[in-house]
This record gives C-alpha cells, structure tokens and sequence, in this order.
C-alpha cells in the first residue's frame, strides 16, 4: 500500500461499495471501507446471484400501475405495496407511475444496458485475473412459462429487447424444454433462454471480494455507523463522522443502498430510493435439481442451483423500513416453485431472508457527485440489480474520481435528474 496515496472512504460493505473500492485500489488509492454492520451483509448476501444483462427493462413498464393497484388489495401477488402514510413514499409513487409508458421504459433501458453490458465483461476480467472462487457460471438464464399464451406474448417482449438494445433470447418449447431442463414438469408451455446471461452465489463473492480487498490493503471496518460530513471548509468534506469517532480522507463514496435516503441531510441532496423488500429460502440442492438458474415467470419466482445449495428468491414488497420476515411471503416463494418444479424444495432449509433493494422511481441508479460537496459521490439505487451492475458502477466511480475517462456515459445516473 503507499501511504503518500490519496486516501478515500467508501460508505457501505455491499456489492457495490466492494466494488468501488477494488477499483479505486486498482487506480491507486488508498482505501478504507466502512459498514454500520458486516461487510456482505444486506442484499448482497440472500439475492439470487444473477449477472443479467437480459434485465435491460426497468419494473416502470406499461401496465405496471395496474399490476400495483392489485397489489394494494391483493396478499397473493409478488408485487405489493402496503399502504402507508408517507408523503414521500406517495411522491415516489407518483413520479414511478408517470414513466410506466413506453418512451421512458426505453430511455431507461438505454442506461441500464451500458452497466449490465459492461458488467458483464468485467466479472470475467476480474474473476479470471484475481482468481475468485465464487462459483461462477455461464450457462444463461432461462424465463420460464407455464401458459402457452404468455409464452408466445413474451415474443413481442423478445423482439423490442433485440431491435433496441441487441439483447436477444432463444425460444424452447415445451418438449424441447423437458429434455434441456428434466427439473421442470413436463407439462409447462416452453421458456426463453438468454445464454450471455452468467450467475455466482453472491455470499462466497462478498468473502472473496473481502479476501482480496484486504490482501490489496483495504481496511475494513464493520459496526461503524456512518452519523454525517465533518466540513470545516465550504463545499468540500475532511472527514466522515461515525458511531465510533472521525474518519479522515480526501474522497467519500456513499454506496449505502435502500438507507441512503437517510443521509440526504448530510448529502445535501434528495436521493429518492424506496425499499423494495424481497425475499429468498437457501436449502440443500433436491434430488432433482435444475442445472439452469431460472425465472418462473407467471409467478415471478427465481430459482438457482449453487454447488452446495439451492435457493428460491424474489417478491417486491413496498412496506417501508419492514423488518419483519413475514412467513406468508416465503409460501408464496414455495408455492410458486410448486407450480413449475418437479421437486420445487429439499430439507434442510439453510436460511430464511429477506433484504431491501434500493429502488428508484425511474428503474437507474444514481452515480455521481453530490451538489454539496465536491469530494463526495453517491453510487445508490440499483433497484433489483446492485449484483448485475457492480463491476461497472465500481469503475466508473473510480474514473469519476480519479479524473480518468469514464467508460460510460454517466448522464443517465445523475443526481437531480
């Protein structure tokens, strides 16, 4: 490590802030990385491990405000939203149901690509140069249908995807399907297969990412609270305050993901992220186990086979800061996998879990500088995707950072947009 280096202090042990700070390593800082509880805790450590670059399309489609009014009156969907008095909650609503249309879901689809895309290159790159054991593997995505119609809609779905963004899956029906995949029942009506689609468990990549950030001279400092900017001179921070004293640095990256709308007063800013709670069950691999990870589309349930285990995830639940790990919703999990699997769970069930995604009101992230301070930077918002997009966000921060060319184009993440 060179002491004499700039040093920078990343905010937020998750996938991105990892990231973030295996980049700005690699450009030369020094860096110290700071969680209020474990690094790899939170969504990157019970989310299903899919490195998507199918996921170009934010959750703000057409027909998603009618898809969300069933499920204020609906406990049976994957997608719910519990009402609640919050005016900023409503207002988020309100901004997220003007760009359910179609001009906006492309124009978000357009930034989304660019991280998924180039994300998707850089695991690969640092996998294979660092040697990271997480279990990776490239046989694709499948999107997997039971009814014969959805199947043949999705095809309209699959052609915008391939004209506008280059992104295109291969159609199996049903037969060719029981052959390629024995776990499903025979009687489903076919999937789609994304095959540049990859998947890892994101638990064994955040003790890899921990073990190769410390070997790099990392520091990490878990139970350390983040409480505000110490800024003794206008529009630039000297130091971090935390539950346990001051941290002093030349540069700040608040990669703190669903709770970084809690420090928009120390920001300076408005960060509009709403949790969306989801969930997963990690179980041991049944006898029958699929060797595709897969989307169990009506349901909106996904399955993936680790080595050493199986887990069941999803739902979108907008409840706030919910900290209740609501068993109905681990059924609904169960109960959708029933639908498409031969032998949907096993015993022993590992883990029960749920995290919050940090999701925005237009489906991209927010990378970039804050308006406040000239040497703090926010990379939130990730939605459902904070896995599939962190190689990308980590580089383009340090190149922000860094003074480097960036690799993307960064107006689609800008705060205040």
């Amino acid at each position: 490590m060179d002491h004499g280096a700039k040093h920078t202090v990343v905010i937020g042990g998750g996938v991105i802030g990892a990231f973030c700070a295996w980049y700005l390593t690699v450009a030369g800082r020094r860096v110290t990385i700071i969680d209020r509880r474990e690094f790899g805790a939170g969504c990157s450590h019970g989310n299903c491990g899919y490195v998507s670059p199918s996921h170009v399309l934010p959750l703000t489609a057409p027909g998603q405000i009618r898809r969300g009014l069933k499920g204020l009156i609906s406990r049976n969907t994957a997608f719910r939203i519990h009402p609640r008095l919050s005016p900023s909650f409503w207002k988020w609503m309100a901004r997220f149901a003007l760009r359910c249309n179609r001009k906006d879901m492309l124009q978000a689809g357009t930034g989304r690509t660019a991280l998924l895309e180039s994300s998707r290159q850089l695991y690969e790159e640092v996998i294979t140069a660092q040697g990271l054991q997480v279990q990776w593997k490239t046989d694709g995505l499948l999107f997997v249908y039971r009814d014969k119609p959805e199947f043949e809609k999705y095809a309209a779905t699959d052609k915008l995807l391939r004209d506008e963004f280059g992104v295109a899956a291969e159609p199996i029906d049903g037969e060719q399907l029981s052959e390629m995949e024995p776990a499903l029942k025979p009687e489903l009506a076919g999937a789609w297969h994304y095959r540049n689609d990859a998947y890892l468990r994101p638990d064994v990549l955040m003790s890899e990412m921990r073990r190769t950030l410390q070997e790099c001279g990392v520091q990490i400092l878990t139970q350390r609270e983040m409480k505000g900017f110490v800024a003794p001179t206008v529009g630039a921070a000297a130091a971090v305050s935390t539950s346990s004293g001051n941290i002093e640095a030349d540069e700040f990256v608040v990669a703190t993901g669903p709770l970084t709308p809690m420090l928009n007063t120390a920001l300076g800013c408005r960060i509009p992220i709403e949790p969306g709670k989801g969930y997963s069950i990690t179980m041991a691999r049944p006898k029958i186990c699929p060797r595709y990870p897969m989307l169990l589309e009506e349901a909106h349930v996904g399955i993936t086979p680790f080595d050493k285990g199986y887990r069941i995830g999803s739902t979108m639940e907008f409840a706030g800061y919910d900290s209740e790990l609501n068993q109905e919703r681990l059924q609904y999990l169960r109960d959708g996998a029933t639908e498409y699997l031969v032998e949907p769970t096993a015993e022993p069930v590992e883990e029960e879990w749920f995290g919050w995604r940090p999701m925005t009101w237009d489906g991209l992230p927010y990378i970039d500088r804050t308006p406040r301070f000239g040497n703090v930077w926010v990379a939130a918002g990730h939605n459902m995707l904070g896995l599939s997009m962190g190689p990308a966000t980590g580089k383009l921060i340090s190149e922000m950072i860094t003074g480097q060319t960036p690799h993307l184009d960064a107006k689609p993440y800008v705060i205040g947009r």
